[in-house]
Order: structure tokens, then C-alpha cells, then sequence
């Protein structure tokens, strides 16, 4: 018996149980939001991606750029800009007591940086995935830095760590007006009508 998607089901769950549930005419489906138009709140999860001065020497950035692509999320934000200690210090203000803290404003502020807000599905989990550990020695292969790392102070990229962190950092980064919300046309292809 297969039960149709309740109340208590995301828009998202809704919106997966009605193309499943297509050309079934014995169930019926509880009313729900379009499965077209605005994206679902689940959808629109955001994270910060940081692309560093070592991955921008180095030509980078198209890959990492990349591998969120393939990956279906949505790029709304990004610039190339040269950070100043301020900025860093309000982004890494859980850090400024550490020892380590001036060479990381060294090398954040040795060349420019790539920020970029990435938007989709549980999209802050799975960068953290995709980017792989700090330590490059202990990342996996297929992820940025097991890719693309050689030594944990030139570590590629950061991402934000939860959803409040990365509201947090993209309000360092980004004004309001910067972050582009706009259609993809491939929505339905990457999550299902």
C-alpha cells in the first residue's frame, strides 16, 4: 500500500510524492503548494564559499566553481575582491586568540580572494562534504582538497559550518541587494517536478 505524502510532509516531500505518484488515478494527494514557480524553502538554503588566494594563483576557481555546478546548486552571489583585516576579523573572530591567527591574515590578505553564495537542497552539509577536511593530508580524494590541497595552511577554500554560520558570513561578504534570486531552469531535472 502506498501511502500519499501527509500534511506534515515538506513542499519539497510533496512536491517528489506527486511525480511519483503521476498517473496513479486511485490516489489522491493533499492540496500543497505548486511544484513550479518560487523555490521551496528547502531549496533556497544558502552557504558561503570562500574560494582562497592560494586556489586564485593558482587558476582555480573555474574548478571549484565546477564542481558546485555539477553538483545542481545555484550560484546567487559572487565577486573578486581584495579582503582587509577588518573584513577577516569579523569572519574569523572565533580565531583571533589563536596563535596561528596572524600568518592566516597573511595569507587571506596575500592575494584576492573569490566569495560566492551557493544556494540549493541541504546545501551547507554537503559543501562541507564536497570541500573535505582543513587537513589536505586527511581529506579524501575527489574532494576539493584532497584535489586540489597540498598542506593544511593553503587549504583552497573555506565553507560555512552550519546554516547560522553561513547567514552570519554571507552578511560579511555580501550586501543584500548582491545576492541574485532568479529561476534555474534545470530545478526539476536536479530535485524532480
Amino acid at each position: 500500500q502506498v501511502r500519499p505524502a501527509g500534511p506534515a510532509m515538506g513542499s519539497l516531500g510533496r512536491c517528489l510524492a506527486r511525480s511519483l505518484f503521476r498517473g496513479q488515478p486511485a490516489l489522491s494527494l493533499p492540496p500543497g503548494p505548486r511544484c513550479y514557480g518560487s523555490a521551496p524553502p528547502e531549496l533556497q538554503e544558502k552557504t558561503l564559499v570562500l574560494v582562497k588566494p592560494d586556489a586564485v594563483q593558482r587558476r582555480l576557481v573555474g574548478d571549484v566553481i565546477q564542481r558546485f555546478e555539477h553538483r545542481g546548486f545555484k550560484l546567487v552571489a559572487m565577486k573578486l575582491l581584495q579582503a582587509d583585516q577588518g573584513l577577516l576579523d569579523k569572519h574569523y573572530q572565533q580565531l583571533r586568540q589563536k596563535p596561528f591567527y596572524p600568518a592566516l591574515l597573511t595569507y587571506m590578505t596575500s592575494g584576492p580572494v573569490v566569495a560566492m553564495v551557493w544556494e540549493g537542497y541541504n546545501v551547507v552539509k554537503a559543501t562541507r562534504t564536497m570541500v573535505g577536511d582543513t587537513n589536505s593530508a586527511a581529506a579524501a580524494a575527489g574532494t576539493i582538497r584532497g584535489d586540489f590541497s597540498m598542506h593544511v595552511s593553503r587549504n583552497v577554500v573555506h565553507a560555512s559550518d552550519s546554516v547560522e554560520t553561513a547567514q552570519r558570513e554571507i552578511g560579511f561578504w555580501f550586501q543584500r541587494d548582491e545576492l541574485v534570486a532568479w529561476e534555474s531552469g534545470d530545478r526539476d531535472f536536479t530535485y524532480g517536478p
